[in-house]
């Protein structure tokens, strides 16, 4: 993998949630994201997959400093971003951007989609001029949409184009890292591939690089080059998509790919993971999947494995490796 454009050092988000009565009132913490190391190379896409509520969106935010860390370092470019504030943030800003994964309420309804694609452009200093409108025309033709579309409003388009609108509004700037938070989980099956393939061909023309966070496993296989798989807060498992979907390391990932839609029937395929994911509030003691996995040995229940590399480039956290501990 070449030099990474974004880089994950031990980064972690917690939240402290009241829990208890009113006599006995207490804050719990909450470990939404708990000391991931993850590293997105330029140029590539990484997919990110997991249940919801393991904590995707939370570490996407982060890659983008729209949450800020509870501990652990974040880098762009090499350089060490995690403290930057006020006008170097506002620099960074250009070079990272994010599309949301709901196209109905990540818009401004009382905006025009000119005024909407428009406003990253006045908030790092160009003014709402002729040259501004003629860059808005021609990002929305690059989405996909035609010019005199800058002056309708979000109501009058479907899910599609209002995504093709969100796209638009986080390229205006010609950032260099898309965190693309579930794009396409809110849209119809039949406008999902032509959402996906307009990203394959942004991401050809301009150089992007993406995060990619999905839940659907077949639209991650497809645009991925690498995919980490995520349990309650943490990463268990990070290789190229062939190596995950062909030979996954960790039970998790087994049961993540037990559980898509069987693409052939006939074919083989691992039992899926019993119960139910255990609250964030309360996490199980040693590795957080052994009570839901079919090979938990007693290491499991004492000793939360890290990742470590048993066959190049492919990445996993489970005592099973024989390496885990």
């Amino acid at each position: 993998m070449s030099t990474p454009l974004v880089e994950a050092r031990m980064l972690s988000r917690h939240y402290a949630v009241r829990t208890g009565g009113i006599l006995r009132r207490k804050f719990t913490p909450l470990r939404a994201v708990d000391e991931v190391n993850l590293s997105v190379a330029s140029g590539e896409t990484l997919g990110l997959v997991g249940e919801s509520g393991c904590g995707k969106s939370t570490l996407g935010r982060m890659l983008v400093k729209l949450n800020p860390p509870t501990s652990g370092d974040l880098l762009f470019e090499g350089q060490d971003v995690t403290a930057m504030r006020g006008a170097d943030l506002l620099r960074l800003r250009r070079s990272m951007q994010i599309v949301f994964q709901d196209p109905f309420g990540s818009l401004n309804p009382r905006m025009s989609v000119e005024s909407i694609v428009m406003e990253p452009l006045l908030i790092h200093g160009a003014k709402a001029d002729a040259a501004a409108r003629a860059k808005v025309a021609a990002m929305l033709e690059q989405v996909g949409l035609p010019a005199r579309a800058a002056r309708r409003f979000p109501h009058e388009f479907s899910g599609g184009q209002r995504q093709r609108v969100g796209i638009a509004r986080a390229l205006i700037l010609k950032p260099r890292f898309l965190v693309l938070d579930e794009p396409v989980s809110a849209l119809d099956v039949s406008v999902q591939a032509g959402i996906v393939n307009l990203l394959q061909d942004l991401q050809a023309e301009l150089g992007l690089t993406y995060l990619f966070i999905a839940h659907d496993l077949a639209v991650v296989k497809h645009i991925s080059d690498r995919v980490a798989v995520m349990y309650l807060g943490r990463v268990v498992e990070v290789a190229d998509k062939r190596a995950i979907y062909a030979n996954a390391l960790h039970p998790y990932t087994e049961a993540l790919i037990a559980a898509a839609p069987a693409v052939r029937p006939g074919r083989v395929r691992p039992p899926r993971a019993p119960g139910d994911v255990p609250s964030a509030l309360a996490m199980p003691a040693g590795c957080r999947f052994h009570p839901r996995c079919r090979h938990v040995m007693e290491v499991c229940r004492a000793v939360e494995p890290t990742l470590t590399q048993p066959q190049p480039g492919h990445f996993v956290a489970c005592h099973l490796t024989g390496v885990g501990g």
